[in-house]
C-alpha cells in the first residue's frame, strides 16, 4: 500500500545523503521529487508546498553528512503532518451523540461521482453506527440510476435497517425530507442520505445537490472518492467542495492503492480531513483514517502486524549426564528409522507411478530442425484433408445415385373413376 509515495520520499532522502548541500544539488533532487510525487497522484499545490518548505529548511543549514538523510526524512514527516493537522478531524460518533442529546436526528449526506462506492460506503457506515448502538434510517435519494433503490434495499434488509424510498424519477430532495421527518417522528438517531452519482462538470446535477442541502440542512456532508482514480479524484473533490462545502472525505479501495497521493491532495486543497478509508468489500472493512498510521506506512513499517516475541520455555535441569546421552541416542535412532521409512515410501510411490503412468518421452516426437517439424505437420494436415475430401465425395456420389434411382422408377398411373 502506498508503495510509490514511499519510494518517492525514501529516494529523495537518500539522494540528499549522498551529495553536499549546494543550491544546484538541492534543485536537482527537488525536481526528481516533483516528478515522483506527480506519478503518485499528488496535486501540484501539495508538491509546491512540500518543495518550498523543504528547500527553506535545507538552504543554509549545516548538517553532518551522515545525518542528512534522517534530517530530510524528519522534515518531510513534519511537512506532511502539518497538512493533516491544519485539516483537523471529524468525529461522527461524537456529532451523533451531540444531536441525540438535543432529541434531534443527525443527518449525514453522501456525495460523489458515479462508481466511487457511495452506496456500499453508506452500508458500511450503517454497520459501523449499529455496532455503536445507534438507530438508523436510510434515504434512497438516488432515483436516477437503475437498480439503485433495489441495491440499497438489499443492504438495509441485511443490516436490519429502515429505509425510505420512492419511485424512480421522484424528487431526491423530497425523499431526503421524508426520511428526516420519519426520523424525527420515530426518534431515530441518524439519517444517512444516498444521492445519485454525478460528474463534477454537470452543472444541473451539482445544483441539485445544492437543493438537497437547502431542503434537509444536513449536519455532515461527506465526499466519497475513489483512491484509484488518480488526479481526477482531486479535481472531483475541488468541484464538489465549491458546490457543497463538504465536512470530510471517505476514500474507497484504499487497500489496492499503490500511490497514496489522493489523501494528501484532498486534505491540502479542501482543508478538510479524510475521515475513513475503505479497506475491503465486507461491511466491517471501513477503518478510521489515522495520520500516524499513514506516516508509518509511507516512511516506516506500515500496516504490518506486530508479532510478539515468543517467550522462552524453561528447560528442565538434567538429572544425570548419562541419562541425557541415552535419550539423545534414542532420539537419533528414531530419526534414522523415520528417514528410512520415508525413503521406502518414496521408492514405492515412484515404482507405482512408473507402472501406471507411461513415460512422456515415448509419446513426444522430436525433430532435428524446424523445417522437418513443419513438413511433418503439413503432411499430416494434408492427409486429414484428403480423408475428409474422400468421405465428402463418397457421400455426394451416394446422394446422386439415390436420385437417379428415384427418377428411373416408373410412375404408377392413377386409376380413373368411370
Amino acid at each position: 500500500m502506498f508503495e510509490k509515495l514511499r519510494n518517492a520520499f525514501s529516494s529523495v532522502a537518500k539522494s540528499f545523503g549522498e551529495k553536499e548541500l549546494k543550491a544546484s544539488d538541492i534543485d536537482d533532487v527537488l525536481f526528481q521529487l516533483e516528478i515522483a510525487l506527480m506519478e503518485s497522484d499528488v496535486a501540484t499545490e501539495v508538491i509546491d508546498s512540500i518543495k518550498a518548505d523543504l528547500k527553506n529548511k535545507l538552504t543554509g543549514t549545516s548538517v553532518e553528512k551522515n545525518q542528512i538523510e534522517q534530517f530530510v526524512k524528519d522534515n518531510l514527516i513534519g511537512t506532511i503532518s502539518q497538512l493533516f493537522d491544519v485539516a483537523g478531524n471529524v468525529d461522527i460518533l461524537a456529532k451523533i451523540n451531540e444531536k441525540k442529546a438535543k432529541n434531534e436526528p443527525c443527518v449525514i449526506l453522501f456525495v460523489g461521482i458515479n462508481g466511487t462506492g457511495k452506496t456500499t460506503t453508506l452500508a458500511k457506515m450503517t454497520y459501523l453506527l449499529k455496532q455503536n448502538k445507534f438507530s438508523i434510517v436510510i434515504a434512497a435519494a438516488d432515483t436516477f440510476r437503475a437498480g439503485a433503490i433495489e441495491q440499497l434495499t438489499e443492504h438495509a434488509n441485511r443490516l436490519n435497517t429502515k429505509i425510505v424510498a420512492q419511485n424512480y424519477g421522484a424528487d431526491p430532495a423530497a425523499v431526503a425530507r421524508d426520511a428526516v421527518l420519519y426520523a424525527k417522528s420515530h426518534k431515530i438517531d441518524c439519517v444517512l442520505i444516498d444521492t445519485a452519482g454525478r460528474m463534477q462538470t454537470s452543472k444541473n446535477l451539482m445544483e441539485q445537490i445544492e437543493k438537497i442541502t437547502k431542503v434537509v440542512n444536513p449536519d455532515l456532508k461527506i465526499f466519497v472518492g475513489d483512491s484509484l482514480a488518480g488526479n481526477d479524484t482531486v479535481n472531483q473533490a475541488r468541484e464538489f467542495y465549491q458546490h457543497t462545502t463538504f465536512d470530510g472525505a471517505i476514500l474507497t479501495k484504499s487497500d489496492a492503492d499503490a500511490r497514496g497521493g489522493a489523501a494528501l491532495s484532498i486534505v491540502k486543497i479542501t482543508a478538510k480531513p479524510v475521515i475513513y478509508v475503505g479497506m475491503g468489500q465486507e461491511y466491517a472493512d471501513l477503518r478510521p483514517f489515522d495520520k500516524k498510521l499513514f506516516l508509518e506506512t509511507v516512511f516506516g513499517e506500515g500496516f504490518t502486524a506486530v508479532i510478539p516475541e515468543p517467550k522462552p520455555e524453561p528447560k528442565p535441569e538434567p538429572k544425570n549426564q548419562n541419562q541425557n546421552q541415552n535419550q539423545n541416542q534414542n532420539q537419533n535412532q528414531n530419526q534414522n528409522q523415520n528417514q528410512n521409512q520415508n525413503q521406502n515410501q518414496n521408492q514405492n510411490q515412484n515404482q507405482r507411478r512408473n507402472q501406471t503412468i507411461p513415460s512422456r518421452a515415448s509419446t513426444i516426437r522430436t525433430f532435428p530442425n524446424m523445417q522437418t517439424c513443419l513438413m511433418f505437420h503439413l503432411r499430416k494436415t494434408t492427409m486429414r484433408h484428403l480423408q475428409w475430401q474422400k468421405k465428402f465425395t463418397n457421400g455426394l456420389q451416394m446422394v446422386v445415385q439415390s436420385l437417379d434411382r428415384n427418377q428411373r422408377r416408373p410412375k404408377k398411373q392413377k386409376s380413373q373413376k368411370i
